[in-house]
């Protein structure tokens, strides 16, 4: 087979995926554009379920979501934005910090500190919940925004990308530094750190998935919707019947819509990270 069959070939392998990805997010698009609820089940099933004509189209999910006070989404979508971006945001500046330490500087206990980190990578919160949720009690965090932040800042994984990213720079660039005069603080904050966009972008997003979707650990800490985030407001919200698939697929468009925008964002960094680490590996 030529060249040109093989171009052929992949492009229709990406067409494909494309459009596997890229279908249950149309159709969640689609149905919650449909206020007709009984419409909504006959078109299950067949292709009506991923189109919604123009004349057929209508916000009204979108009012009921916005304007429930019961369930109130803008309280949940505020609890879940400050909750992720204060993770994201003080976990790249610690996580960051700490692999540099293991990646650019030499002290005693340093592989010990490295093989403890990887070895934590594998243990599953479910193993430290209950622990977790004892000491959240006992220093009076249930119900709070700082016990869905504080525990998970410190993330093993990102910790391990930053590492990884960090022993690839040039040490020439801190030597250079330190004849400059410049501190290992300084080397960090002005030096290695304005180099890592792509593996903050990438620390960023996955952090941000993680914790947006996060739902074992706020449903143990939380009861109402004072902190609650909005994925156990979207489980909470399924869970009650009957099931109207119109406002469940509105919800679902607009919780999904922050991490969209976020890797929107930060896509041109993420590519560059992952295409670096195909490439280097």
């Amino acid at each position: 087979m030529n060249r040109s069959g093989v171009s052929y070939i992949r492009l229709g392998l990406a067409l494909l995926i494309c459009v596997l990805v890229v279908a249950p997010l149309y159709m969640m698009v689609a149905i919650s554009l449909k206020a007709d609820e009984q419409q909504i089940l006959v078109d299950f099933g067949n292709w009506r379920a991923f189109w919604v004509w123009p004349w057929d189209m209508s916000l009204e999910n979108y009012r009921i979501i916005l304007s429930d006070k019961q369930a109130p989404f803008l309280r949940f979508m505020f609890n879940s934005i400050l909750i992720v971006a204060s993770i994201v945001l003080f976990g790249i500046l610690l996580n960051s910090a700490c692999a540099f330490a293991l990646s650019r500087l030499r002290f005693t206990g340093r592989n010990f500190i490295l093989a403890v980190l990887i070895a934590l990578i594998i243990i599953p919160m479910e193993a430290l919940a209950i622990p977790l949720l004892l000491m959240m009690a006992r220093i009076g965090w249930l119900e709070t925004y700082q016990a869905q932040i504080v525990p998970f800042i410190a993330h093993p994984f990102s910790i391990f990308l930053f590492y990884q990213f960090f022993s690839k720079l040039p040490k020439d660039l801190d030597e250079a530094a330190f004849v400059e005069g410049a501190t290992p603080v300084q080397v960090y904050w002005k030096i290695v750190l304005p180099l890592s966009l792509p593996v903050i972008a990438t620390v960023a997003i996955l952090q941000s998935l993680e914790y947006w979707n996060a739902y074992l650990w706020p449903l143990m800490i939380t009861r109402g919707p004072a902190t609650r985030p909005v994925s156990l407001a979207l489980a909470q919200f399924f869970g009650t019947p009957p099931y109207l698939w119109g406002q469940l697929m509105a919800f679902s468009v607009l919780m999904s819509l922050p991490v969209l925008i976020l890797y929107l964002v930060f896509q041109r960094w993420f590519i560059q990270s992952v295409v670096s680490s195909a490439v280097k590996g």
